[in-house]
């Protein structure tokens, strides 16, 4: 079963994964019946919350653990499970197709289970667990443009019924969070900035973000968050076609906008 679409959800914070007044929780809960109702065979997540100096795979022959990355949050979310069986295949195509496409090294770690960034919003999606799941890492060394290749050699996973998954958050700076204030103005701006650039294709643009976006730095002062963005959009291909599937903002700085890619072959 071949696929058409890849993506890039914000999973903003670990407390999405229990605190109902989350919007965009509700929107993951809807996944299946309201943006996405085909089964993939397999699901490639790649977390901002696995960085490293190669990309990396975890090589899970059996369920993958459940990692607890945050710290000092409500116990209940310590004692919450995400079982996916682990993706062995997948991972060892995924570093077939990287080192094809010239990357001399791909590393497997073979302990490793989904971080949170994985976990949380694949439990709200896919919260029957059952379907195999394989993380890749980022690599905040290097720019947009690396990750934007790395979907690229990762496109044939599609035809091959594998999802691909981008997680992170559109705007992600955790020292500039402010629980009561409103929508910080710069925040907003640049959570515009991307959408417009997405939705009219100009993914160079969104590619060279630091140059060419209103406080790109603010918006990211790590870029881990937003690497998956674009290896969501290099899957999906240059003629994709990108649409806004989600966009809130929590805590006057977190966004949630999440985007569907569908390739077209023209």
């Amino acid at each position: 079963m071949a696929l058409k679409d890849t993506f890039y959800i914000s999973h903003g914070s670990p407390t999405l994964s229990i605190d109902e007044s989350i919007v965009a929780r509700k929107f993951l809960q809807s996944w299946k019946k309201d943006v996405y109702g085909e089964k993939p065979k397999s699901i490639l997540i790649i977390s901002g919350h696995w960085d490293t100096t190669v990309p990396t795979v975890n090589v899970i022959q059996k369920n993958n653990d459940t990692i607890y990355d945050f710290y000092g949050f409500p116990k209940p979310m310590y004692q919450l499970k995400y079982p996916a069986p682990g993706a062995p295949d997948l991972a060892k195509r995924v570093k077939e197709l990287l080192k094809n496409s010239g990357i001399n090294r791909v590393d497997e770690d073979k302990k490793r289970g989904l971080d949170h960034g994985a976990w949380v919003p694949l439990m709200l999606m896919y919260p029957e667990a059952d379907i195999p799941v394989c993380q890749l890492s980022v690599q905040s060394g290097m720019d947009g443009t690396y990750h934007y290749n790395i979907g690229k050699a990762l496109a044939p996973l599609k035809d091959e019924g594998v999802l691909i998954i981008g997680s992170g958050s559109a705007v992600h700076n955790l020292g500039a969070i402010n629980p009561r204030g409103g929508v910080a103005p710069w925040a907003l701006e640049f959570d515009n900035w991307l959408k417009d650039a997405l939705l009219d294709g100009r993914y160079e643009d969104v590619n060279r973000y630091e140059q060419k976006a209103p406080h790109a730095r603010k918006a990211h002062p790590h870029p881990d968050h937003f690497y998956p963005l674009h290896v969501a959009i290099g899957a999906a291909g240059g003629n994709s076609k990108a649409k806004l599937i989600h966009s809130s903002i929590e805590m006057g700085t977190l966004s949630y906008a999440s985007y569907q890619f569908t390739s077209h072959s023209n």
